[in-house]
């Protein structure tokens, strides 16, 4: 396991040495081109960055974000949006006026960096972009602006690129994703018992936006969440190729129903998921948003990232003139990770109550997402053959573990018994 670790850190670094503000701007081409892989960690930052230049408590703050979408996806455009809404009301309570300017639908690709020149030239003392392809493109920028501080929102490379005015910042949404798993594995356990099915009849359906560690570890938690309340669950993923096309998404999630899921879940930015599945007359568990208003006798509850703690951390650094840490991350004890209100008009009775001993057992840490026992299958990044990893009872892998020197961005990419993984 350690060598596989080390394995990864090495090609991340390899991979790193290559690798003004009130307003919404729309870019007219919004095509998203394909990301490298990411292997990620998780962290509270303690790696120390260069001091920042203190804000005083009084003065406005102005801040730029470059979305790959934009607000009316309802999913993960929506979700930053609703981050930084949450944010400006915090900080106007500590007398700073954050002044936004969103620039939205920009492609993983040099429009990227057109984007993060325009904010740092219009006076963004913070400039963030939400999608993991950003990246590569808002470094380009990053090192001619030493001044302002680079965010990436689910990337990992930031903190290896040299540039003290960079960082990279996740979420342990594989917390969320256990608990919505609970959930649903409610829902099938409830259907078995009332006789709606057999016990071979409970498959959930996935749709993945690519096979990366991040959607790997996501699908993963979710499936162990719903499988330790029914053992003989099974899922099939199929992947679309993109992070948000809604097309893709629905036509991979009516596949699955045909299939025979009776449960649908997704890592994929729209709600298409959520309405075919309420088609079919099956189940759904979504993600970024609550979807039960567009699928309202389906979706049971969705995971979230709250990206307004993480952002409020960045703005106290600011405030106090401490540095930013290079690689951060939190889970649900800290807010940072949060699930939607359960939809209670169709959840198995006893749900929530589940549902708070589980989060209960995560903070505490009685309950560990990805524990044995399992063995999973997966091929590193660059390697050559899949390599197998056997968890046994009583372990578990720590996932996103940044004070453990990984990185808050997931790097769990093995398959483990149970799921299909469909191209």
């Amino acid at each position: 396991m350690k060598r596989i670790l080390a394995l990864i850190l090495a090609l991340v670094m390899v991979a790193a040495l290559f690798a003004g503000c009130s307003g919404e701007k729309e870019n007219t081409d919004p095509q998203k081109t394909e990301a490298t892989d990411p292997v990620k960690t998780d962290p509270t930052g303690t790696d120390p960055a260069d001091p920042t230049d203190p804000v005083e408590p009084g003065k406005t703050l102005k801040v730029g974000m470059v979305c790959i979408g934009d607000e009316n996806d309802q999913g993960y455009t929506y979700n930053f949006y609703r981050g930084k809404d949450a944010v400006t009301e915090k900080m106007a309570a500590k007398g700073v006026t954050l002044e936004w300017e969103v620039i939205t639908n920009i492609g993983e690709d040099d429009g990227c960096t057109d984007a993060c020149i325009e904010l740092a030239e219009g006076g963004c003392e913070v400039v963030i972009c939400n999608s993991y392809g950003h990246e590569p493109f808002m470094l380009k920028a990053a090192a001619d602006y030493p001044d302002v501080q680079f965010i990436g929102c689910t990337n990992l490379n930031s903190q290896f690129a040299g540039l003290d005015n960079c960082h990279n910042a996740f979420a342990n949404i594989y917390e969320g994703r256990y608990v919505a798993g609970v959930v649903a594995g409610m829902k099938i356990k409830e259907l078995i018992d009332t006789g709606v099915i057999t016990p071979d009849q409970a498959k959930i359906g996935y749709v993945g936006a690519f096979p990366f560690a991040e959607v790997i570890s996501g699908f993963t938690s979710f499936y162990l969440g719903a499988r330790s309340i029914v053992p003989e669950v099974t899922m099939t993923v199929k992947y679309v190729s993109s992070w948000s096309d809604a097309t893709a998404e629905g036509n991979a999630a009516q596949a699955l129903c045909d299939e025979g899921c009776i449960l649908i879940s997704q890592h994929s930015d729209n709600t298409t998921p959520a309405t075919v599945a309420e088609a079919n007359g099956v189940f759904h568990v979504g993600y970024n948003n609550d979807m039960t208003g567009v699928a309202p006798k389906a979706s049971l509850i969705s995971s979230r990232i709250d990206w307004s703690v993480y952002f409020e951390y960045v703005f106290d650094c600011l405030l106090a003139g401490e540095p930013i840490a290079r690689d951060w991350t939190a889970g649900m004890k800290d807010g940072a990770v949060v699930v939607t209100e359960l939809n209670t008009a169709i959840a198995a009775p006893g749900t929530q109550e589940k549902m708070d001993e589980v989060i209960a057992g995560l903070a505490d840490g009685s309950i560990n997402v990805f524990a044995g026992p399992w063995t999973g299958t997966g091929t590193a990044y660059g390697a050559d053959a899949p390599d197998t990893l056997v968890m046994n009872e009583g372990e578990f892998f720590k996932e996103s573990d940044v004070a453990g020197g990984q990185t808050s961005a997931p790097y769990f990419y093995w398959i483990i018994e149970g799921i299909t993984s469909e191209n």
